[in-house]
């Protein structure tokens, strides 16, 4: 067990309705088209596929999608979508879970990667990858660039989202590159909300280059989203690529 934080069952009930804009066709449609290119006519091996937000769209596409979940919870709400013979998912942490076969892709979405709270686990992580894949096959990290530009002298909180439902602030820990990101969203219409707060080891993307070295892959592509836009000083995320050498 690595120190990712698990998702409870009321988080995961919640989650389809809470993502519901990222998770339109609209949205998904690029990050869709760029892995299924990556993927070619292989498999591909989503870490933390959570309840197949992007799993089950890439595997309506036609790539043979293997997934692999720390939380029974998320991957209840995908097992409703999708039977075991369309979509296997087992049961464990991404830095150390082993499924049978080679990959030409693996993937890792939406920040998760930052859910391992160590930079040895996250280590763990790209090695499971290089372990999954076969020579010439693509591991793909999507990762916010941390926030620290936004940091005024001697301040660690950054707001990312204030908006009519949903307040979101981080707190950042300069020294043990941890970030804390806290939610308050109002689910009705009473004034209430509702608070959560999740945990992040944040990484530049310098750092994943290093851990890529330590795992045997090698730099390939970086942009600054699924549209392949360049990635600048001002790109606020980065959709990286590495290979593994044939």
């Amino acid at each position: 067990m690595t120190s990712s934080e698990l998702w409870t069952r009321a988080t995961a009930d919640r989650y389809d309705a809470e993502e519901a804009e990222n998770s339109s066709a609209t949205a998904l449609g690029l990050a869709l088209a760029f892995l299924a290119e990556l993927a070619g006519d292989g498999r591909a091996l989503e870490f933390a596929i959570g309840t197949g937000r992007v799993g089950i769209p890439l595997r309506e596409r036609g790539v043979p999608v293997v997934g692999i979940e720390l939380s029974e919870h998320m991957a209840a709400v995908l097992r409703r979508k999708a039977d075991e013979d369309t979509l296997p998912v087992t049961i464990g942490d991404m830095a150390t879970t082993v499924v049978p076969g080679c990959f030409t892709l693996v993937y890792l979405v939406y920040n998760t990667i930052s859910n391992l709270l160590t930079q040895d686990e996250q280590v763990d992580c790209f090695r499971n990858a290089a372990r999954h894949l076969e020579p010439g096959g693509r591991f793909v990290i999507e990762l916010l660039v941390p926030p620290l530009r936004f940091l005024p002298p001697g301040r660690t909180v950054v707001p990312f989202d204030v908006s009519e439902r949903h307040l979101g602030f981080d707190t950042v820990d300069l020294v043990e590159q941890m970030l804390v990101s806290h939610h308050f969203t109002r689910d009705g219409d009473d004034g209430r909300y509702r608070r959560a707060d999740s945990r992040h080891r944040y990484a530049w993307p310098a750092e994943l280059d290093l851990m890529a070295r330590i795992a045997g892959l090698e730099l390939e592509r970086r942009v600054a989203d699924w549209d392949g836009a360049p990635f600048t000083q001002d790109s606020a995320k980065h959709i990286s690529v590495w290979r593994k050498p044939t």
